[in-house]
């Protein structure tokens, strides 16, 4: 289809969920398989560019990551700093008067985290008011840093991308500094 429509982008996210490294003991993965041999057959001269994503490249088969051709450039996007944590809750807090100190605050708190854990801390915020029926305030931003930050809430923040250990996604071995 891609070679029909070309020119044209395949996505394929979470790719390490097909392609995982055999010597895992998995089994064969004919999906991967296909995959690879939809990459290897086009020609030269076609105009097909594979995006794939993974927040487990150490997981990648060999065979995808390691054969020329088949990878040209990998980039890693590494977690929010800061400065970019507080873009993103300004950004999806944008249609709430969370005050410039509030939003400082939260994105203090929430070091090694992703922009899908921020969408989440309005989102949170947001509903809280809802139940509350009052208007979305700072309290309820904080509110809901307090809750995911806790101790109890390890599982969500590890299943919106953010670990434990500040600045690093869990099994991505690279530095820190973002998905989503």
């Amino acid at each position: 289809m891609a070679r029909a429509l070309q020119p044209s982008i395949v996505v394929l996210e979470d790719c390490d969920l097909i392609a995982e490294d055999r010597s895992f003991g998995h089994g064969p993965q004919p999906l991967l398989f296909e995959v690879l041999d939809a990459m290897d057959g086009l020609d030269n001269d076609a105009d097909v560019a594979f995006v794939l994503t993974t927040n487990r490249p150490d997981m990648l088969e060999r065979a995808l990551a390691q054969r020329p051709g088949r990878v040209d450039l990998a980039v890693e996007i590494p977690l929010p700093a800061y400065a970019e944590r507080v873009r993103l809750l300004e950004l999806y807090g944008r249609l709430v008067a969370f005050s410039p100190a509030a939003l400082n605050v939260a994105a203090e708190r929430t070091e090694g985290t992703t922009a899908s854990f921020a969408r989440e801390l309005v989102r949170r915020a947001v509903v809280a008011a809802a139940l509350e029926d009052t208007p979305v305030s700072d309290s309820h931003l904080t509110a809901a840093v307090e809750d995911l930050m806790a101790d109890a809430e390890t599982l969500t923040r590890s299943l919106l991308g953010s670990g434990t250990d500040a600045g690093r996604t869990p099994g991505f071995p690279g530095p820190a500094s973002s998905g989503s």
